[in-house]
């Protein structure tokens, strides 16, 4: 009974004693190991910061927002069908807000008007300097509050500046910091040059807290009256709707819209539809299949890492145990039997495995950190999850490699242990 009772502590001395009595060897052995948990770890730290980050995004710009376009906004190019189709027009919009009840508001958007091919060159130029990187968009005077943007300074477009087709600009934080040094007070005001034509400043954004690694496309922004958008760049016929449900009625609001769309553009029963209806839930779910990709090739190179790792756990588990014959028919011939032989190699294969998790975890937690040193804009945040897994995996292959050279050891005969030499 007293052999029993100190049993588990016996071996885990033992296990310890092992693995510290071979530490070279201990340590090429748990590279494997190491290198399978690194990448388990930093690819999901880095995965999980950008979707949390994108989340907070769609957050920013509001989680009862509609988005409608002609194209499919997926995250590739359009293809020759969505190429031919018709875009959709103000007319649209004045319809999904008289006949969807579950719509509060809808604003309008002329998506990037200066992008290549469409006539309009958004450089912007101030003094002997150049802001090269503008997306332009032409925004109806609302698009403000469905969309969440807020000022630093200045005010919003009007309806005023809208009706006149005014030439102002509401400006990023990207242009300030190019043309003005970051000074959000000296912009205002001031008059740049784009497209051959003057243009007034008249309010400057303040920069969104989040964003894909770290950067949010509207710092790039510059936002102009919709129909000022129109007359500089006669051409950019695509436009893009965001429409504003009620409070608890996203769902109604989505089937409303889809079924004004179907009968506007006269898309048949049964046919698919000639647009695209997204919300965030949906854009988040385009997202996390992007994630799902490329989560499934960093978990094919861990485990590609762990399976090497746990053959050579279990091939020196196996030298261990031709090592320690003669110590294996010592304990045996005192009374150990076959489950505490089993029960004390398995330990010591979970003990290696487990110091390889626990250095692996120790080491992407330094490259965690180093990232986020060296490019702020990155996230990659370890979480508790990340560290229970990788902790429970390492000790699993442990378990599962070390089982071959533990029942090798169990059915040793003791007489001919203490023969061997």
């Amino acid at each position: 009974m007293q052999i029993s009772a100190s049993l588990p502590v016996e071996v885990l001395k033992m296990a310890y004693d092992s693995v510290v009595s071979h530490k070279f060897r201990s340590i090429l052995t748990i590279l494997g190991i190491v290198i399978g948990i690194v990448t388990f770890v930093v690819v999901a730290s880095i995965l999980t910061g950008m979707r949390q980050n994108i989340v907070k995004m769609f957050e920013e710009y509001g989680t009862t927002n509609i988005y409608l376009f002609h194209y499919s906004t997926g995250f590739g190019p359009p293809n020759r069908d969505e190429r031919n189709r018709k875009p959709l027009t103000m007319d649209d919009a004045s319809a999904i807000l008289a006949q969807a009840p579950s719509v509060e508001d809808i604003a309008t958007v002329a998506v990037n008007i200066g992008s290549w091919g469409t006539g309009f060159d958004d450089n912007m130029i101030y003094k002997d300097k150049n802001y090269r990187w503008a997306l332009t968009d032409g925004v109806t005077p609302n698009y403000d509050t469905i969309s969440n943007v807020k000022l630093k300074n200045g005010r919003w477009l009007t309806e005023m500046d809208n009706h006149e087709r005014r030439n102002v600009l509401v400006i990023g934080v990207s242009a300030v910091e190019t043309l003005f040094n970051g000074d959000a007070e000296e912009a205002l005001g001031k008059v740049i040059r784009m497209n051959g034509d003057q243009w007034e400043i008249i309010g400057t954004l303040e920069k969104r807290e989040a964003g894909f690694f770290g950067e949010n496309e509207e710092d790039r922004k510059i936002f102009m009256p919709f129909r000022t958008a129109r007359k500089v760049a006669p051409t950019r016929d695509a436009v893009l709707h965001i429409a504003k449900s009620k409070e608890g009625h996203l769902n109604d609001a989505v089937e409303e819209i889809e079924g004004i769309l179907r009968v506007r553009r006269e898309v048949k029963t049964g046919e698919p539809n000639n647009f695209d209806i997204k919300t965030a839930d949906d854009f988040m779910r385009q997202f996390d299949g992007m994630l799902a990709g490329i989560g499934g090739a960093a978990i094919a190179i861990s485990a590609l890492g762990l399976l090497v790792g746990g053959i050579g756990v279990m091939n020196i588990m196996l030298v261990s145990v031709t090592e320690r014959t003669k110590e294996i028919g010592i304990r045996k011939a005192i009374g150990a039997t076959r489950g505490a032989i089993v029960l004390q190699f398995l330990a010591e294969a979970m003990a290696l495995t487990f110091l390889g998790g626990v250095v692996g975890l120790l080491i992407s937690l330094g490259i965690s950190n180093l990232i986020m040193l060296l490019l702020p804009s990155l996230p990659a945040r370890v979480e508790v999850w990340m560290i229970v897994t990788s902790i429970v995996i390492s000790v699993l292959i442990g378990l599962v490699f070390g089982v071959l050279p533990a029942r090798k050891a169990a059915k040793l005969d003791p007489i001919e242990c203490l023969r061997y030499e």
